[in-house]
């Protein structure tokens, strides 16, 4: 019989040529254990995904009780059940009241493409803006509006209509126009190593989405349920946006994501046609279970008070000249490094020490730190030390 990394390689669609082919046992807390015991630090988190940390009995309860009642039963949108209609609920209570109502998906590039037809259907405008360098997902819709044409150019012909703007860059806001149906821009840009706004950038944006009656949707894909240390990112910068995505950390782990607007701006895909919008196993009930746990034990802990400081433990014990710069904000941070070779090196031999990085979509000398914001400090200091040791030797 083949070995699991074979079959693995074999049988398992690949995204990346050399994927580490870590073989999991099993997670808990910030560490994830491979199949002969060995302790691996998590400074991941699945991609910002894994916000209270791995089988956290917060979220494995909540699923499990979920699970002895029902799971799915039928199209969302349908029946009334109450893990949807109570998430939808807390969520509406801790966002502007222009942000009233959720439309639940499967995912965040599901969450865009949503949020791009509610726009149109809108505006009645054909346009649609993005960031150099941006990421939205892959799905045609997504990848339409990614900011980087390599990762495009072997799929067109893609959407028409979909123009850049380039972040932190004023001038290129001329763009927006009234044929523009929305704009859709990350807090912090991911793909390009959690690039953030500077001169008042995204209140630079909101204001001309104003002026051309442009909708602003804002990708909080991955800084959503308090990565910034702020539940949302916009709280941090000061605006508020038209349409809301999120996913990634809001499941804790399970997969869901969601796009957010007003009433009166959802309610179009329910008129003309009717099932504007349609998801088969979008909110499925175990995942939203998931995600009302999470977001209530955010909202009653001291988690995302401590992210502020958590963030600058980081930055004092990644304080090393082979370090250029550490740009992000909260527990969604980035390394920077003089070349490639020695982000690569970094990222391998870390593993090899128990500790898991990753990487970035655009930038090669950079890699990512984005641990479950549950991380103790005792786990940063550890995690930082063995970056250190591996950049002294």
């Amino acid at each position: 019989m083949d070995a699991p990394k074979d079959i693995f390689k074999k049988h398992q669609a690949q995204t990346f040529p050399f994927p580490s082919c870590l073989e999991i046992e099993s997670a808990r807390g910030s560490y994830i254990y491979d199949v002969n015991g060995k302790a691996y630090l998590d400074f991941v988190a699945g991609v910002s995904a894994c916000t209270l940390g791995h089988s956290n009995p917060i979220i494995t309860n909540a699923v499990k009780e979920q699970l002895d009642k029902y799971t799915h039963v039928m199209v969302y949108g349908e029946y009334v059940q109450s893990p949807q209609y109570k998430l939808a609920q807390l969520l509406a209570d801790n966002l502007p009241k222009s942000l009233s109502t959720t439309y639940f998906t499967n995912s965040g590039t599901e969450a865009i493409e949503g949020a791009m037809k509610l726009a149109k259907r809108a505006t009645g405008r054909p346009e649609i803006i993005s960031c150099k360098d941006s990421y939205h997902g892959s799905t045609q819709g997504a990848l339409s509006i990614m900011g980087n044409e390599d990762h495009k150019a072997k799929y067109r012909p893609l959407l028409p209509n979909c123009n850049q703007i380039i972040y932190n860059d004023i001038s290129s806001l001329v763009n927006i126009t009234k044929q523009t149906a929305a704009v859709v821009i990350e807090p912090v840009q991911g793909g390009t190593g959690f690039a953030t706004p500077t001169n008042n950038f995204l209140q630079k944006v909101r204001e001309r989405c104003n002026q051309t009656g442009t909708l602003l949707i804002l990708d909080e894909i991955q800084t959503c349920f308090g990565r910034l240390g702020t539940l949302f990112g916009f709280e941090k910068y000061n605006i508020i946006p038209d349409i809301l995505c999120i996913a990634k950390g809001m499941g804790g782990g399970m997969p869901i994501g969601a796009f957010i607007s007003s009433w009166e701006l959802m309610n179009l895909l329910t008129f003309e046609p009717k099932l504007g919008h349609i998801t088969t196993f979008g909110g499925h009930p175990l995942n939203c279970a998931a995600s009302l746990a999470t977001l209530q034990h955010l909202l009653t802990s001291d988690i995302m008070n401590e992210v502020t400081q958590k963030e600058q433990l980081f930055r004092t014990h990644l304080d090393h000249p082979e370090i250029k710069e550490i740009r992000g904000s909260g527990l969604m941070l980035s390394i920077e490094f003089k070349d490639e070779l020695l982000a690569k090196k970094v990222v391998e031999e870390s593993l090899e020490k128990g500790l898991i990085l990753f990487y970035f979509l655009f930038t090669k000398t950079a890699i990512r730190i984005t641990p479950p914001l549950t991380l103790s400090q005792k786990e940063i200091i550890k995690g930082c030390e063995i970056i250190k040791g591996i950049l002294e030797a």
